[in-house]
């Protein structure tokens, strides 16, 4: 298992309760359940009767809620405790302990879904490739990451006020950076937009969609500041993809 892994292990396992918590929590998680996955589940479409593979199924949310509409789910996760507790909440499905670096199935999927996971790892080539060897020609991988230009730290200026931006100091310069979860800092792989289309196009699948977040209108009310916020700039991004 690579150093990446094990500090991501590491990790997850230290916040997985709380992370679950907040997540179910009736008022929800703003940059989860209110930014991220309305994109998402857009773009996944209508899953009855689809084959689906949650890559990093996390607390098993996804899994969770694809299953009731539908698709027959099976999943995998790094952390011991974020899968106990996915197994907890999705008892009757497949869910495996397993990494993106080696997928944990044989089998071949009609889609495959890998929500805020793929930034965790650092060789996005090898990830593709195993990817590729469980969806069936013409699935598709849909998965999101963070807006890649926000995560450059610094000021500049809009509208005469300073506004502060996040992790890499240098667009260009693509390395591991932390970003804090309440008080834990999770790594993760800043990655240009020219990389991740060019390592979607280099193992051989095309963009079929793309979608830029934007929060539901409840949020609003729920958490004004990020609503107000990531209302005027996307916070995270999902791309659909296609396997040829």
């Amino acid at each position: 298992m690579k150093s990446e892994e094990k500090e991501v292990i590491k990790k997850y396992n230290e916040i997985a309760d709380e992370y679950h918590k907040t997540m179910v929590s009736k008022k929800g998680n703003f940059y989860n359940r209110l930014l991220e996955m309305p994109a998402t589940l857009e773009l996944i479409g209508n899953v009855k009767g689809k084959n689906i593979l949650d890559f990093g199924c996390g607390s098993g949310i996804y899994s969770k809620l694809l299953t009731k509409k539908g698709a027959i789910v099976k999943g995998f996760d790094l952390s011991s405790k974020m899968l106990n507790i996915a197994k907890k909440e999705n008892p009757k499905l497949d869910l495996r302990r397993g990494s993106g670096n080696k997928i944990p199935f044989n089998e071949k999927f009609d889609i495959v879904i890998a929500p805020l996971v793929l930034h965790y790892l650092n060789d996005w080539n090898k990830v593709f490739k195993e990817i590729k060897r469980v969806l069936k020609t013409n699935g598709h991988l849909i998965f999101s990451t963070t807006n890649p230009v926000l995560e450059i730290v610094g000021n500049i200026n809009s509208n005469g006020k300073k506004v502060e931006l996040l992790e890499v100091e240098n667009y260009f310069d693509e390395k591991k950076i932390y970003k804090k979860w309440k008080s834990i800092k999770m790594p993760l792989y800043h990655k240009t937009y020219e990389t991740i289309i060019k390592t979607i196009i280099k193992n051989n699948f095309e963009i079929v969609d793309y979608k830029d977040t934007f929060p539901l209108k409840k949020s609003k009310k729920l958490f004004p500041e990020d609503y107000k916020k990531y209302s005027k700039v996307p916070f995270f991004c999902v791309w659909k993809v296609k396997l040829k």
